[in-house]
């Protein structure tokens, strides 16, 4: 299985057009997961690049049968009228071979207050900080993507690739930056 993981579009249609295009790239015709924030830039960022929340939509929408997302602090129930998959949850658990992905914006779950169905084995993803991780602890494996559109602390512009039992995390050029092994 192959799974794109993103984060923290916030509106970009420039972003949302890389993460469309790395989904066709990757061929990761199974999932696009989408770790909140995707139309609405937030009253605490700048605009992004591009910002074109109805562009982000029309780019998206297309793909609604294999996106799984999750609420982030600045998605709302208007985004969910114009949005073609569910986004109003503020967590998801995928089936992992014998274990689980459960994904959460970050702002109610996130790695300093972990989901409490997570067990040895699981990987837990969230966005919200816009800032990279990807490690193990506790034999939960942890991964923010970053964010692709508003990265901070001088990151790049990334979204990551679960392939099998390895994590790929890549900037917005399609380079490969760092590989974790689950």
């Amino acid at each position: 299985m192959i799974f794109l993981i993103a984060s923290d579009i916030h509106g970009s249609a420039y972003y949302a057009n890389i993460i469309v295009d790395a989904y066709k790239k990757h061929q990761a015709d199974n999932l696009l997961l989408l770790l909140g924030d995707i139309l609405y830039h937030g009253p605490r960022n700048d605009l992004p690049k591009d910002y074109a929340p109805k562009e982000v939509i029309a780019l998206l929408n297309p793909l609604q049968a294999n996106i799984i997302a999750c609420r982030g602090n600045c998605d709302s129930e208007v985004d969910q009228m114009v949005l073609d998959f569910p986004l109003m949850s503020t967590s998801q658990s995928i089936p992992y071979g014998k274990h689980k992905i459960v994904m959460s914006h970050g702002h109610v779950y996130g790695p300093d207050q972990l989901p409490k169905n997570l067990v040895a084995g699981d990987i837990f993803m969230s966005g919200h900080t816009h800032i990279p991780v990807m490690k193990k602890e506790h034999d939960i494996t942890l991964i923010n993507p970053g964010s692709i559109s508003l990265p901070k602390e001088n990151n790049p512009h990334t979204y990551g690739l679960l392939v099998d039992q390895t994590y790929y995390w890549y900037n917005d050029q399609h380079e490969l930056l760092a590989t974790l092994s689950l």
